[in-house]
């Protein structure tokens, strides 16, 4: 088997059709196969996947949990189900847009032995269309070729858009089960055995809803699970890329500190100011706009808390 397209399905049952569909219009001059992960949803999800496979015995192969695993696991299950040489992956909410995605994926890590990773142009769109689409890497994005720093540091890899070569690495780590996100992590386990390609051709649909596993959630949380992922890759890489994901720490920890400022969180950003602060390397290049921002976050979160301490005492 060349491909196997690895797709994660739990409570889609408005989109997961169209997912499928972009998977069955794919126009090949190999075999490829579709690998659902099916994790009990409690709408028709599961009827949907078992008609399809029905319709395409030959195509579609189910992974039926009996019951709920979590994202993480049933991620980890269904790629490991998956026998092609090179795996895509395709979440049951977004879809692809051009037929030819697979071939020409699949003919560039043929030819092209020393790459590990292959993504593409990939319009990110909101399904309540209450803002503009945009697009992953932006457009006029120039960087083809991504090393694995490219990819810690700011990535313009979509989920959807992407192959990988099966079999680089034979197992995942305990902390991969702890993290709010599946995909990143992967990129970087990938990047380590060879460099990433970005194709600048559409070719794949993100959809944002409410219903969204990773969009759904607030700024906070996200930037929370950045911190968790950077922590657990920077052990995982032996402290290689340290200074580098340092500064991403930094980052991370100055728009909490913003986030619980704006919330009026005053002991939240107080100690994220400060672990942005403790965080940053000392780079020549690292912007000295970014230090006067976060000790700013530190002054103004004491002056709130000296302030409330004052009212505090004199309501006594």
């Amino acid at each position: 088997m060349k491909v196997s397209v690895c797709m994660l399905a739990y409570n889609l049952e408005q989109f997961i059709a169209q997912a499928i569909d972009s998977v069955m219009m794919q126009e090949t001059d190999f075999d490829y196969e579709l690998v659902i992960g099916e994790d009990c949803s409690t709408d028709r999800t599961r009827d949907i996947c078992i008609a399809y496979q029905k319709k395409y015995p030959d195509k579609i192969r189910l992974l039926l949990r009996e019951k709920n695993i979590g994202v993480m696991h049933n991620i980890v299950q269904t790629l490991h189900a998956c026998t092609g040489q090179f795996i895509a992956l395709l979440d049951a909410d977004d879809y692809w847009t051009s037929p030819h995605k697979l071939q020409k994926q699949a003919d560039f890590l043929d030819t092209h032995l020393s790459y590990a990773l292959c993504c593409a142009q990939t319009v990110c769109f909101y399904e309540d269309k209450s803002r503009e689409p945009q697009y992953q890497p932006p457009l006029g994005y120039k960087k083809y070729t991504l090393t694995i720093e490219d990819v810690l540091s700011y990535s313009p890899i979509a989920c959807c858009s992407t192959m990988f070569r099966n079999g680089l690495f034979d197992s995942f780590p305990d902390w991969y089960f702890s993290l709010g996100m599946y995909d990143w992590p992967i990129w970087i386990m990938c990047a380590q055995h060879g460099k990433a390609v970005y194709l600048p051709e559409l070719m794949a649909a993100y959809r944002i809803h409410a219903n969204s596993t990773y969009s759904s959630q607030g700024l906070i949380k996200r930037l929370l699970d950045d911190v968790d992922f950077y922590k657990a890759i920077n052990v995982y890489l032996s402290f290689k890329y340290q200074p580098l994901i340092r500064e991403m720490l930094a980052q991370r920890y100055e728009g909490l500190a913003a986030q619980y400022l704006l919330q009026k969180d005053i002991p939240n950003t107080r100690r994220y100011a400060l672990e942005s602060l403790k965080s940053m390397p000392l780079r020549k290049y690292f912007s000295k706009r970014g230090i006067i921002v976060i000790y700013s976050l530190v002054i103004l979160a004491e002056s709130l808390m000296f302030k409330r301490a004052i009212r505090r005492k004199g309501l006594q």
